[in-house]
């Protein structure tokens, strides 16, 4: 399968991307992002482009593809909702609605969060909620990972000073905390082969927590 990736550089989308060119089933990988991934690889191709409300200058590099893993995120600390929805909602929705004419059911993975509620009393769970729902009808087969707590794995480290520290850690923990809390944990490695795994055969829910990820790469 071919499959392009956003968010590539983040945390989780490394993670990913790692799978992806480990995974014999994936025969192509696309990046699309403000900044290199600093990997080469026989697999792995990577398009610069700083604005996703804009996509024209680019789609002709983007049909032809199986699937596409969007983990592209910020954490909504200390941002006011409208520039939280520009980037959370606006971006992915600009992906989504290109990728869903270019190529029309093909699959589409979001990477959203446990406590993600449309309704909700959150900021970010409400504008998260707002785009998955708006993702999940779109004429793709779209699929919604809601991950709780994620432990970095192979080397794979968060850009974020505080977060890298927390996850250090934890690290020693995480083999007590996968058995006392197997529905609230996950780990990069698990998220990308589970994306694969959706691509490949779907999944039994287009919403997936943490169990529903983990179910899918035991």
């Amino acid at each position: 399968m071919k499959v392009i990736l956003f968010g590539a550089t983040g945390m989780i989308g490394r993670g990913v991307l790692r799978e992806c060119l480990l995974d014999d089933r994936v025969t192509a990988v696309l990046t699309v992002g403000r900044a290199p991934t600093g990997l080469a690889h026989d697999k792995l191709r990577e398009i610069r482009h700083d604005d996703l409300l804009d996509l024209g200058a680019i789609e002709g590099e983007l049909s032809g593809y199986d699937a596409c893993f969007f983990c592209l995120g910020v954490s909504s600390a200390g941002m006011r909702e409208a520039d939280y929805r520009r980037i959370t909602y606006d971006f992915t929705l600009s992906v989504g609605r290109t990728l869903a004419r270019l190529n029309p059911g093909s699959t589409f993975v979001y990477v959203s969060g446990v406590g993600t509620d449309a309704q909700g009393r959150s900021m970010w769970a409400r504008v998260k909620g707002a785009t998955e729902n708006a993702l999940l009808a779109l004429p793709l087969e779209a699929y919604m990972f809601r991950p709780g707590y994620i432990q970095p794995m192979h080397g794979v480290t968060s850009r974020t000073r505080l977060y890298r520290v927390a996850y250090v850690v934890v690290r020693p923990l995480y083999p007590i905390l996968r058995r006392m809390f197997p529905s609230a944990v996950t780990t990069t490695e698990r998220i990308g082969r589970a994306m694969i795994a959706v691509a490949e055969h779907g999944a039994p829910s287009r919403v997936l927590d943490p169990s529903g990820i983990n179910a899918l790469a035991p």
